[in-house]
């Protein structure tokens, strides 16, 4: 659960600057259409060659409550589901992710880390203080 309120989490998600820092990497592209049917395209690395890029489409929006989007680097990309529900002035986030097969994946190594999601909470705590 995090510390933060809506609709700081879902800010944490769609602002580049934020997004950088909750994910603790060099962003060093964010193109996003926060809209049902809208595309994102994002870069992170320490450069061009390390680059570690992805990039979908939107196809539920839900402001301040629901995201989800398609992850489309590979051939059985997942679609991932964030939902975002206050509970006693805090936020409970739930990260899904929704895979064409137990091989897809196995090859995408678990998604989101959950150190990740913690950096995202603590990033936005300080915000809202």
């Amino acid at each position: 659960m995090s510390r933060a309120r809506p609709p700081d989490p879902v800010r944490g998600l769609i602002t580049p600057d934020l997004l950088e820092r909750a994910r603790g990497v060099r962003l060093l592209s964010c193109d996003m259409d926060v809209r049902v049917g809208g595309g994102y395209r994002i870069a992170f690395g320490d450069g061009p060659a390390t680059a570690m890029e992805f990039f979908g489409k939107y196809i539920d929006v839900v402001p301040n409550a629901r995201l989800v989007w398609t992850n489309d680097e590979g051939e059985d990309g997942a679609v991932t589901t964030v939902t975002f529900e206050e509970r006693d002035g805090k936020t409970l986030l739930t990260y899904r992710e929704l895979f064409a097969s137990k091989e897809a994946l196995d090859a995408e190594g678990g998604g989101i880390m959950p150190e990740q999601l913690d950096q995202l909470d603590a990033l936005l705590a300080s915000q809202s203080r």
